[in-house]
């Protein structure tokens, strides 16, 4: 039966706890994000209650990667600990170091390893290639000054939610193609992958793009404060789904929401990196919204996934 919210979608049915928020986002008085200012967005991107209390066993201090703001986030015990160099989501225009803080707690402790989370610059104020250029110096002083925060610059994994496993899709290539740093992971959480004006072809865009959630005009509202021009959208350092060539990259998890409109972007990354020969673990979460997994406080589910993430990464460090 399909979904009052997603009547295109007969097949899949909504879990309580994403009904739920919709029909608070339905019944509630919302400014459509495209109707806003990026100021506006900004503050009105994720509450509190969403995010979960952050873990207090995990030391935090602030640093500068480079001219890059990052916060680094370390487990309890001595090190040297593996890293996370993580990307939040956001469109490339929302998100900010706080409100990813609890989540980077429950990495940090879940997979015991050193997450460095990135304050990337933020379109339109600074479009593309800001974003990717924060995004490499990050991971290149991450490697070079691992010693300064007792973590191993043998053992890096990058990662990211939605325009953040982006972010870690681009620079896992860019690190392939300058011959380091060496990436031993790469965590995909409901990555945007395309950007191209192809893109909005995809069969999940047209079954979800009119949902309460992350909708198909918020995407273009995104595109067009980051890109320049959609012309950059075919770029793959925008969309690394159009990179001629996915080998040579490091094993992924691909984290999927059965009811996201970027659900067919991730589900092709995850294809094209398979044929590629890269070893890709995907898992999609039925009844889900879009970057779910980063919300544990609005979505308990969100736990099974953070599970899944921190045991991946655990492995990946191991090997």
């Amino acid at each position: 039966m399909a979904s009052v919210y997603y009547p295109a979608y007969p097949e899949g049915v909504l879990h309580p706890d994403s009904e739920a928020i919709l029909r608070q986002i339905a019944e509630g008085n919302f400014k459509p994000l495209c109707k806003m200012t990026p100021e506006e967005a900004r503050k009105a991107f994720l509450l509190d209650a969403w995010l979960g209390e952050p873990r207090r066993d995990v030391a935090v201090r602030e640093a500068l990667a480079g001219c890059v703001p990052v916060r680094i986030y370390a487990p309890p015990g001595e090190g040297p600990f593996p890293i996370l160099i993580y990307f939040h989501g956001g469109g490339f225009v929302l998100g900010n170091l706080g409100e990813f803080e609890p989540f980077c707690t429950f990495l940090a402790a879940g997979a015991r390893c050193v997450v460095v989370s990135v304050g990337y610059r933020l379109a339109p104020e600074s479009a593309f290639p800001a974003a990717v250029e924060d995004a490499w110096e990050a991971v290149c002083w991450a490697a070079s000054s691992a010693g300064s925060f007792a973590a191993d610059p043998a053992r890096i994994a990058v990662g990211g939610d939605s325009a953040g496993g982006n972010l870690a899709a681009v620079v896992s290539l860019m690190a392939r193609d300058a011959g380091g740093p060496r990436l031993s992971h790469q965590t995909l959480i409901c990555p945007w992958v395309d950007l191209s004006p192809e893109a909005d072809r995809a069969a999940s865009l047209h079954l979800f793009g009119d949902g309460l959630w992350l909708s198909a005009e918020s995407l273009g509202w995104y595109r067009e404060n980051y890109l320049q021009g959609l012309n950059d959208g075919r770029e793959p350092r925008v969309s690394p789904l159009l990179a001629p060539d996915l080998s040579g990259l490091p094993p992924a998890l691909v984290l999927l929401a059965e009811f996201d409109v970027l659900a067919d972007q991730g589900r092709a990354y995850a294809r094209r990196l398979r044929e590629a020969g890269v070893p890709v673990t995907e898992s999609c979460t039925p009844g889900t919204l879009h970057d779910y997994v980063t919300l544990p406080g609005l979505f308990p589910l969100a736990w099974d996934a953070i599970g899944q993430i921190t045991a991946s990464l655990r492995a990946a460090f191991a090997s």
